[in-house]
């Protein structure tokens, strides 16, 4: 009973539009669903090191340490106004065959890795959501395991829906003016996601 709760809660948190999911289809339009696919590896690397904090209790100090979430946010909201900046001053005459600036894929992949784990609100899935889930009464390293693994299987279909719907905006932006436009659109979202992160309060 408790994953028929846990699934449906957790792919609205997965699919919900955020950096990480934007950056994904942003990538998508620009080299491929395959290479936007590949770099969300970054994504969930992170999370699961999120995963493992949680599940050993090491997260709790990261949700109630005052100093080393200010940290986070900060180093999180000034990493999204960076990459907002370089999708905006993108040149929207590439047609994607190669990574900007000789960027690789590896690359690509850190930067997904940086955004998810620069994002305190991916913490705080880790340390109030997901142990909404879990009977302290029970295995909760097994339980922890088995929510984990759903969560990043339900985040790899998201990494993948984006992409596919940001492969679909190649075509609809084939000339440069339109590219640039959308560029500067997922530029300006980054950018505003950035400012608020370093603006929000905690709760």
């Amino acid at each position: 009973m408790t994953i028929l709760l846990f699934i449906p809660a957790c792919f609205a948190l997965n699919m919900a539009p955020g950096p990480n999911n934007l950056l994904s289809m942003a990538n998508a339009k620009r080299y491929g669903i395959r290479t936007a696919c590949y770099a969300g590896i970054g994504r969930l690397v992170a999370f699961l090191g999120m995963i493992t904090l949680a599940a050993t209790g090491l997260a709790t100090v990261l949700h109630t340490s005052e100093k080393l979430f200010f940290l986070i946010k900060v180093v999180g909201g000034l990493y999204l106004i960076w990459l907002a900046f370089q999708l905006w001053m993108a040149d929207p005459s590439d047609s994607g065959s190669e990574a900007p600036g000789g960027s690789s894929l590896f690359q690509l992949a850190k930067q997904e890795f940086f955004l998810a784990a620069g994002n305190p609100k991916a913490i705080l899935i880790f340390t109030a959501f997901l142990p909404q889930f879990v009977d302290p009464t029970g295995a909760v390293g097994l339980q922890f395991l088995i929510l984990g693994g759903l969560f990043l299987v339900l985040e790899w279909i998201a990494i993948a829906g984006y992409a596919f719907f940001g492969k679909a905006l190649r075509h609809w932006f084939s000339r440069p003016s339109m590219r640039r436009l959308f560029n500067r659109i997922c530029a300006g979202l980054l950018g505003s996601a950035g400012v608020g992160l370093l603006l929000a309060r905690r709760e």
